[in-house]
């Protein structure tokens, strides 16, 4: 498969994200859960893409999961930060991965504002604007960690935020990125160290967990386990030592 053709396909989307007459009229899916004609035009206008270079793949996505239990699939988030997009924010990505029987071994974030693209493919290495990607691997009292808390679970929010006050005393800060897929690839470029939260969905991670992978850094569910591509999960990601000291607090 031509990985570069699908790379600028994705960045080829931008221009759904960043056009100067776009309303970005919202409806509510739930509790503070926007979706905006941005989700929908990206989801579809991908899926038309995709089907027309690999007809047989399966396709999932934030707006329809028809392609869950397909062995080989995309996974999309076609807007991941969706609420920072709606106030003009200017930390979303499109993220697109292939999953191959439990396997992620192609992913794609790109940033349309910053035009960052973060890539990888299974066994090649992670790469941002064609950069070699590494983890930074500090020491969990001179990290930054992302501390997700997502706006659809405030009834968590007393558990959320005993974590994160546990965690902040241990480490150099928190940050709220508020984009997973932009999280777990900051940490592969070494701009953060770690990252949590309780509660996300396959389209947040399906990318850019093979990204941080390819960087050197880890990954596993709020069990230890390794992420699942078919269902919602926790994850904790870092940098190894980072990583592990998440571990020892988050699976206690």
């Amino acid at each position: 498969m031509d990985y570069h053709k699908i790379i600028e396909i994705v960045k080829s989307a931008k221009n759904l994200v960043l056009r100067d007459d776009l309303s970005h009229e919202v409806k509510m899916k739930g509790e503070a859960d926007f979706v905006t004609g941005v989700d929908l035009s990206i989801s579809e206008y991908m899926k038309e893409r995709l089907h027309e270079i690999a007809p047989g793949i399966g396709f999932m996505s934030e707006e329809e999961e028809p392609g869950r239990l397909a062995p080989r699939r995309w996974i999309l988030d076609p807007v991941d930060g969706t609420t920072n997009l709606v106030y003009d924010y200017r930390m979303s990505s499109i993220s697109l991965g292939l999953c191959d029987d439990g396997k992620s071994v192609f992913g794609v974030v790109y940033n349309p504002y910053t035009d960052e693209t973060f890539t990888a493919v299974r066994g090649e290495g992670a790469y941002v604007n064609g950069k070699r990607l590494s983890v930074i691997d500090r020491e969990p009292h001179d990290s930054l960690v992302e501390f997700g808390a997502g706006s659809t679970r405030k009834h968590e929010a007393d558990e959320a935020f005993r974590i994160g006050k546990e965690v902040f005393t241990h480490c150099l800060d928190l940050r709220r990125i508020c984009s997973s897929a932009l999280a777990i690839c900051f940490i592969a470029a070494g701009r953060i160290n770690g990252y949590f939260e309780k509660v996300i969905k396959p389209w947040d991670y399906a990318a850019a967990s093979l990204i941080l992978e390819e960087a050197g850094g880890n990954l596993c569910d709020w069990t230890g386990a390794p992420l699942p591509f078919d269902r919602p999960s926790g994850i904790i990601a870092g940098s190894p030592k980072t990583y592990e000291y998440l571990k020892s607090v988050l699976l206690k």
